[in-house]
């Protein structure tokens, strides 16, 4: 990963995962799910949870939380989420799409994170059963938060019992499940099935995949006929057993959990380094990302010498610290955040 610090995707995928893909390209296998490959990693995600479940791969974020609130969500309905979540503001108006028509309810919340506060004054101002009133259906969780915190079991099962009490499912966006799972140390069930969740996007192309995203259901009824769905939306792939291999390799012997733990490793080094240099971090870092006040100059210089990250936010004015943020992958190194730390301490004088 070196100096980039955009994203989590930028990296490439773990060497494990690669072989896999080359053990699954030797000889024939059934097409569209049917193959030895896919089966196998039903049963692995079933002991990974602790639960029977149902599971679809698919090849995108985007896809699997799209698919996954279309089945909870009528066209008539509102999926409720938090403002800066993922699929309110990077998803190209895709669950609206996949819902045929449901609507986005978005809510402030606090570091990323919904209250139960926030949650029960959305619900209130709807009005259920109203036939000329969208209806609430849907409620879904980023686990880890595009603000790079992470919600608690008890955090989530607040949520999950009040949005069940009002008839909503619930989704979780795990784009960066892994790394929250890290960060939290309890057993995968405890912040999915066992707090509340109903279907989980389980994603493993930013910790060290190619491409492959797997849509677990917990509540297997609310799976029925979404076979139908991925293929209708265009998102069965006819040679499943690659996603699959990835996801199985992923999986196996806890890869997904070291992966993860490296990034968040890699995250906390830097954020100590940048709370060492009295540098202000806007929120926690509990994940893989750090959102840090930075003077324009210095952000410009440090793009200049090689460095990689995203403004985040509104452009600042009158001179003051703009917000940015810096993602670790599963690949970064203490050698990389040590050589961020360094050239940032040799151009802050000229910076300022």
């Amino acid at each position: 990963m070196s100096g980039n610090f955009g994203s989590d995707n930028v990296t490439g995928a773990h060497p494990a995962i690669l072989d896999a893909l080359v053990a699954a390209n030797t000889g024939a296998a059934a097409s569209y799910g049917a193959d030895e490959v896919s089966t196998r990693l039903e049963a692995r995600l079933a002991a990974v949870f602790e639960h029977e479940v149902t599971v679809f791969p698919v090849i995108s974020g985007t896809a699997a939380n799209s698919l996954a609130l279309a089945q909870l969500c009528p066209p008539w309905g509102a999926i409720l989420c938090e403002t800066g979540a993922h699929v309110a503001v990077d998803e190209c108006g895709a669950p609206t799409v996949f819902t045929g028509g449901g609507t986005l309810w978005t809510m402030d919340g606090e570091a990323g994170r919904l209250r139960p506060g926030d949650l029960r004054a959305r619900l209130a101002g709807s009005r259920a059963g109203d036939q000329h009133q969208v209806q609430p259906a849907a409620l879904t969780l980023t686990q880890a938060t595009e603000c790079g915190t992470v919600y608690t079991p008890a955090e989530v099962q607040a949520l999950a019992e009040m949005a069940h009490g009002h008839g909503l499912g619930v989704h979780m966006d795990g784009a960066r499940f892994a790394n929250a799972l890290v960060h939290l140390g309890c057993a995968p069930a405890d912040v999915t099935w066992r707090a509340g969740v109903d279907v989980l996007s389980l994603g493993a192309t930013k910790n060290g995949a190619l491409m492959a995203e797997a849509v677990v259901f917990f509540d297997r009824a609310k799976a029925e006929n979404f076979l139908y769905r991925r293929k209708r939306m265009g998102h069965l792939v006819s040679k499943m057993r690659f996603l699959s291999a990835q996801l199985e390799a992923w999986l196996a012997d806890d890869l997904w959990l070291r992966l993860a733990r490296q990034a968040n490793a890699c995250a906390a080094r830097l954020a100590h380094g940048l709370g060492q240099r009295g540098l202000a971090l806007e929120w926690p870092v509990e994940a893989n990302e750090i959102f840090v006040r930075l003077p324009v100059a210095l952000a410009e210089a440090l793009e200049g010498a090689g460095f990689h990250f995203y403004a985040w936010g509104d452009p600042p004015t009158n001179g003051a610290p703009g917000l940015y943020r810096l993602v670790t992958a599963w690949n970064s190194t203490d050698v990389g955040i040590d050589a961020f730390l360094t050239t940032l301490d040799a151009l802050r004088p000229a910076a300022a």
